[in-house]
């Protein structure tokens, strides 16, 4: 795997800065990108898709972006929720650095962009959303949803997007035995699978 990959936790080659437009929270924003981060060049389409297709999030607590990349969703959802706090979480340091700068540019003041580990344990989610990185390998990505998905508070969600022909459906199965989560399938547009997530109804 080349060492700039979107997974590492410093991608190689330099941070060269670019500017693209993207429409989020029914704005039209200028945000900084940069090599070694996934989808640099534009929204990709899961993203996309599920900003357009999860419900709107919750006005105020602690929201979780996992697998925030550059920080479309994240920004999404302090602009949409401003009372809200929002974490931000990737293991590419690049990414997270991204984030902090397109928050800055626009004044946003409620978004932490930090590393798993800096995510306070005692830190419990009124929702999560995530274009979660699937290529990373079966193991990795359950080791993942295993720690984060259970810190949903009883009555809050999980939004994940999933190609179809990347494992939707074998994650959405996966979810529901092995996590013993309620999941269905809320969306799916041009490929991709919309999962939502929440608390099984024998543990609430």
């Amino acid at each position: 795997m080349a060492s700039d990959h979107y997974f590492s936790s410093r991608p190689g080659g330099e941070a060269t800065l670019r500017t693209i437009t993207v429409t989020l929270a029914g704005r039209e924003l200028s945000l900084a990108t940069a090599g070694g981060v996934f989808s640099p060049e534009h929204l990709d389409t899961g993203t996309r898709i599920l900003l357009d297709r999860a419900p709107a999030p919750p006005p105020s607590g602690e929201l979780l972006d996992l697998g925030c990349g550059w920080g479309p969703i994240a920004i999404s959802l302090a602009l949409r929720s401003p009372d809200a706090t929002v974490w931000a979480v990737d293991v590419n340091e690049r990414a997270l650095d991204l984030v902090r700068r397109n928050a800055a540019r626009l004044g946003i003041s409620n978004v932490n962009a930090v590393l798993p580990g800096d995510v306070p344990d005692g830190v419990r989610f009124a929702g999560i959303w995530s274009n979660p990185p699937i290529r990373i390998g079966k193991p990795e990505l359950h080791a993942l949803l295993e720690h984060w998905l259970p810190r949903l508070h009883d009555d809050a969600s999980a939004w994940l997007v999933v190609a179809k022909h990347l494992g939707a459906e074998s994650l959405q199965r996966w979810i529901a035995e092995e996590l013993d989560l309620d999941v269905e399938r809320t969306a799916q547009d041009k490929g991709f699978r919309v999962l939502g997530v929440s608390a099984a109804a024998s543990a609430r």
